[in-house]
């Protein structure tokens, strides 16, 4: 059987290398040709990247990016369609909410190809994130809807889709992060920055919500400052530019440093006190590692853990930025995501 992996972000490579492992060690049968679209150029993902982090690397690069969100679709979805005629996949698995997960999913519908969508039934109720339309269509379109929470087994529901087409998997984020967190190493920090394990409050800011509103900007970083913290930001080079561009101080507290592999984020993920974020997998990965977060988004799509206690959303109020990192949270309860073995139910129900 061969079944068509689509990605096209640097975290999917993370999420498919465990479902790729699973494949090898528990499905034979299967063979997986693995498809980048090009849609994110990361100049991280180098030979030592596929080779540190143990991923296969993609049988297909079709370079694909740069364009606006319907050039890089249309693009997409006619290559792929090729694609798919030559490779004649029986299942094409998608993952996330990108446009490479929309195009690989509308173009194998196109050709009456069953889809998989891991990471299916998530949703932050906000129409005007690419990414929520994205997941909702595919979601849609797939046979089978691998549902990393209860949550989104819930949602997926509510929106009508048949019991039979969703399965409650678990997350393969946290198998990612098991399987990571004995591999993960430091990060080289400036030499004045003298951090011990859990004295640092760990950051990320790179959502365009975000980056391209020079008044959120200016009061995340504003509030970043007021705490006072230790904060260590990786500081994603579009982020870089916009801070510039808007004439934006950086404050004294706030350590920036170039941004960093996923081995030596896990490392920081790991050791800090406190994650800082407006990305969605980093949400996660904080709670996985047994970290408070604080969410610099208006909403966001793993609601289980705002209701949990373990994530505060906190917009781009500076007040509440800065208060929130002070304050230490305190999680009423643990959420579930799975036993970290999402990888190995999905390879088996394909």
């Amino acid at each position: 059987m061969i079944v068509l992996t689509i990605i096209g972000a640097r975290p999917q490579f993370i999420k498919a290398a465990v479902v790729s492992r699973a494949f090898k060690e528990h499905r034979p049968d299967v063979h997986e040709v693995i498809v980048h679209t090009g849609q994110h150029y990361d100049a991280n993902m180098s030979d030592v990247f596929f080779d540190e982090l143990e991923i296969p690397k993609p049988d297909y690069n079709l370079g694909i990016g740069g364009g606006t969100h319907g050039q890089n679709t249309g693009r997409m979805i006619e290559k792929l369609e090729g694609l798919m005629m030559e490779v004649q996949p029986q299942w094409v698995l998608v993952y996330g909410d990108t446009d490479s997960t929309l195009a690989g999913a509308l173009a194998a519908a196109k050709l009456h190809i069953p889809v998989a969508h891991v990471e299916a039934g998530l949703r932050s109720f906000n129409r005007r994130m690419p990414e929520e339309i994205n997941r909702v269509l595919t979601d849609h379109i797939a046979e089978v809807l691998f549902a990393p929470t209860e949550t989104g087994r819930q949602n997926l529901r509510n929106e009508g889709i048949t019991e039979d087409k969703i399965k409650l998997v678990g997350d393969v984020m946290y198998d990612a992060s098991l399987f990571y967190k004995e591999k993960a190493r430091r990060p080289q920090l400036p030499a004045e920055l003298d951090i011990k394990g859990g004295d640092f409050v760990l950051c990320t800011i790179h959502r365009a919500e975000n980056t391209d509103d020079p008044q959120r900007l200016k009061s995340i970083l504003q509030g970043l400052g007021d705490s006072g913290e230790v904060i260590v930001l990786p500081l994603h080079p579009r982020t870089r530019a916009k801070i510039t561009d808007y004439g934006i101080t950086i404050p004294e507290n706030v350590w920036v440093i170039d941004p960093v592999g996923y081995l030596e984020m896990v490392w920081l993920e790991a050791n800090c006190r406190l994650v800082a974020t407006d990305s969605g997998g980093v949400q996660k990965e904080a709670y996985f590692f047994g970290k408070p977060c604080v969410t610099m988004r208006d909403e966001t799509e793993w609601v289980e853990l705002v209701e949990a206690g373990w994530n505060t959303l906190v917009g781009a109020n500076a007040d509440y930025i800065s208060s929130q990192l002070t304050n230490a949270l305190l999680p009423r309860h643990n959420p579930y995501y799975g036993s970290g073995k999402a990888s190995v139910f999905i390879t088996a129900e394909i």
